[in-house]
């Protein structure tokens, strides 16, 4: 077999969909957030993000960076080994302590990142409960589809969001076998929010497990940053959380909520977490300090809702589509993969505004857009100029049908 040739016509096809990704070298400016530097061609110009998912701008923060700053010069660079064999440092369990009682869980456990904390969690659950059934909702993130995948357990897909569905389907399955009902809280790309409570109570009525992924919640909802369970009183009733410390809360990592059993099981059956490297102890002691200052500060959460009701009622009143929903995320509707990307080039080239494309498989084709994520420490000025790059460029599409968007 020709394995270059093959690797060079599969790329090729990427990009004549207009589905090959392209990094944006960018350097963020300690301090600047969402300013950076963008890199290229050995020419460096300034660049506003408004695709971070560092969604309240803890990672500049500085108790975050003072707490970091002063575990590496504690502890040095690295965890020194996987958690079982040296590697889990005093930082780590003080993280867990503090993320089991953001969620009012026994315990909590600690993970490289969300995505991994997803597929092994998931993974081990669903293939060591004998007979599990899992029940998946049909837009879950590409983590837990993997894990359930990974399980060989038996998989039964429910329409998005849709509680009737999922009875039904419980309704179906054999009433003594296990089940586990696996759902999101903010769904990342459309933004809409999971009827939580609905879903917990269609659960119970089967006797299932319920696995909520609120990593797109986390820090930015509930009074201390619980999340959407937090916010709607629900944190008792699910099973299991699922969290990252890789968006609101700036660092990187992810976990799992849950009573001490579960997470122990986990724990001590999940080969995504025994065989690997723990987090390093900055990184921890950064988490750390964000998860505390969350709990008790608003302030971010208030001025980033404030920005994101300026950025809605603006592109609003620009005519510029978005899907609507009741979350943080602000989709901006294009609808052609090559369209979307020419959007994003123009607006990085003529504006210095930094929106990624987001094009299939992350969202069904025909679906492609621009995910805005205000921040609060976006300016009014800085909302101000991305309305004003969106609504010329929406403009000349409307005039000269140059891209012919939405």
């Amino acid at each position: 077999m020709d394995f270059q040739g093959f690797f060079e016509d599969e790329l090729s096809s990427l990009k004549a969909e207009g589905n090959y990704r392209v990094f944006n070298n960018i350097e963020r400016r300690k301090g600047a957030f969402p300013v950076a530097t963008r890199h290229e061609d050995d020419i460096e110009t300034e660049v506003t993000v408004w695709c971070s998912n560092d969604y309240l701008g803890m990672g500049q923060n500085a108790v975050v960076l003072d707490a970091m700053h002063e575990a590496l010069e504690r502890c040095g660079a690295g965890a020194g080994g996987p958690r079982n064999i040296s590697g889990t440092n005093h930082y780590h369990v003080l993280l867990e302590r503090e993320l089991a009682d953001l969620h009012g869980k026994e315990a909590a456990l600690l993970f490289t990142s969300g995505y991994v904390s997803n597929w092994a969690t998931l993974g081990t659950l669903a293939a060591r409960i004998p007979g599990c059934i899992v029940l998946s909702d049909a837009q879950n993130h590409a983590s837990m589809i993997e894990g359930i995948r990974h399980s060989r357990a038996e998989k039964h897909v429910f329409a998005h969001n849709d509680p009737d569905d999922l009875d039904r389907r419980l309704s179906q399955l054999d009433p003594d076998a296990p089940k586990l009902v696996a759902f999101e809280s903010v769904y990342s790309m459309d933004g809409d929010i999971a009827p939580i409570a609905e879903i917990c109570d269609v659960a119970e009525r089967h006797g299932a497990m319920t696995y909520l992924d609120d990593v797109h919640a986390v820090g930015l909802y509930g009074p201390r940053g619980g999340g959407i369970a937090e916010r709607e009183g629900l944190m008792d009733r699910v099973t299991l959380i699922e969290g990252t410390l890789g968006k609101a809360y700036g660092v990187m990592g992810g976990y799992i909520a849950g009573s001490a059993a579960l997470c122990d099981f986990v724990r001590s059956f999940s080969s995504g977490f025994i065989f690997t490297t723990a987090l390093p102890p900055a990184v921890a002691a950064g988490a750390l300090a964000a998860v505390r200052y969350l709990k008790v500060s608003d302030m971010e959460r208030q001025r980033q809702r404030r920005n994101v009701r300026r950025v809605r009622a603006k592109l609003a009143s620009m005519g510029i589509p978005t899907l609507d929903n009741p979350s943080h995320i602000v989709p901006v509707m294009v609808g052609d993969p090559v369209k979307c990307k020419r959007i994003s080039d123009w607006l990085m080239s003529q504006h210095g505004i930094y929106v990624q494309p987001i094009n299939y498989p992350t969202v069904p084709k025909g679906a492609e857009r621009l995910r805005v994520t205000p921040s609060p420490v976006h300016s009014d000025a800085d909302i101000d100029r991305l309305i004003t790059a969106l609504s010329e460029i929406w403009s000349e599409c409307a005039l000269h049908r140059k891209f012919n968007v939405a």
